[in-house]
This record gives structure tokens, C-alpha cells and sequence, in this order.
């Protein structure tokens, strides 16, 4: 497995490995040991994932961005199985060097990416394609009374979204109610 490094302390971009042959291919999409096997080489603590998450969503569907506060923080090991989204990780831990920066990058059934994000971030996404499957492993359950979101075009963040002007993105109620990062507690 490639495991490529972030400007972003701990935030790390996962290569599976792909084995073709005349039925098709193969990989292995998860193994503890081996992934955690990679957090202790980047210094992180290793993980048990307790939830996994599913997302189906239409072409232009922005999701988030959404973290949960403390003690609640969750990690995230999240794949795209079909079509492509620009996934973005916002750093909200406040002891970091990289407090309030975010990366995006496009994952996507083609590229086969993986994307970890560490406890402690804000994540959302907006879908690239029609019928984008998402899915995503979690280190805590969801708690709906603990989850908060901040606005997708929060200006103190100033997240490059790769939005047509001419194209209306899709919200949830949720996401449409969003508050700016400055007036959340983390």
C-alpha cells in the first residue's frame, strides 16, 4: 500500500494495492494490521473502527462539513466504491500546528484513494457525479446530540470548492443552517 504524507499533521492519503487479471481485479480495501501497522510509522495511535457508514448522493450534493465535539471526536477511513467526490478535512484541533487549515482531494471509484482523517476534523464532500457511493469507517459511534456543522463556504476558512458559478449545490435542512466556525464550540 502507497501511503503519501499531507501538509496537514497526521491527515494521510492511502493507495491500495490493485492485482489485475482477465476476471477483473482485486484488492484489499482494509486490514488492521496492516493499518495500524502504518499509523504507529506516522506516529498515531492505533484505531478500532465501530461503525461503518454508507452515502449515496446525486451529482452537485455538498455534505458537511460536520465533526463532532469532544469527547465524541471521530476518525474516519473513507473510500468512494462508485463516481467521484472532491473530499475535504478541516483541522479543528486547537494544540495543532495546522489549527483551521483543510485540504480537499478528489476520491473516486477510478483513483481508488483512500483518505484518513484523524479525530479532531471537520469533513464534508461534494459529489463530482451522479450516484457517488461513499463509504466510510468511524473510531466512535455517531452521536446526533454532539455533531455540529460549520458552513461549506465559511469565510475565515475559504475552502476552494470545485463549484461551476452556474451550477446550484444541493444541502441538506441541516447543512443549509449551518454556523460559521467562529461562533461553534469545538
Amino acid at each position: 500500500m502507497k501511503v503519501t504524507e499531507t501538509n496537514i499533521n497526521g491527515l494521510l492519503i492511502l493507495e491500495q494495492d490493485i492485482y489485475h487479471d482477465e476476471r477483473g481485479w482485486f484488492s484489499e480495501s482494509y486490514n488492521e494490521k496492516l493499518f495500524n501497522k502504518i499509523l504507529n510509522r506516522y506516529n498515531q495511535s492505533e484505531v478500532n473502527f465501530v461503525q461503518d457508514n454508507h452515502a449515496l448522493s446525486h451529482k452537485h450534493v455538498l455534505r458537511g462539513l460536520h465533526y463532532q465535539q469532544k469527547p465524541y471526536t471521530q476518525a474516519k477511513l473513507l473510500q468512494v466504491l462508485q463516481g467521484s467526490i472532491w473530499d475535504v478535512a478541516v483541522d479543528l484541533r486547537e494544540d495543532s500546528a495546522t489549527f483551521k487549515k483543510w485540504i480537499g482531494i478528489e476520491l473516486s471509484a477510478k483513483n481508488k484513494k483512500q483518505l484518513w482523517i484523524p479525530a479532531g476534523f471537520a469533513h464534508g464532500y461534494l459529489s463530482l457525479e451522479d450516484n457517488s457511493f461513499v463509504t466510510y469507517k468511524t473510531t466512535r459511534f455517531y452521536k446526533k446530540s454532539k455533531e455540529l456543522c460549520i458552513k461549506w463556504n465559511d469565510s475565515e476558512l475559504k475552502i476552494n470548492w470545485p463549484i461551476n458559478p452556474d451550477v446550484s449545490i444541493i444541502l441538506s435542512p441541516k447543512d443549509k443552517i449551518a454556523q460559521s466556525l467562529k461562533d461553534l464550540v469545538l
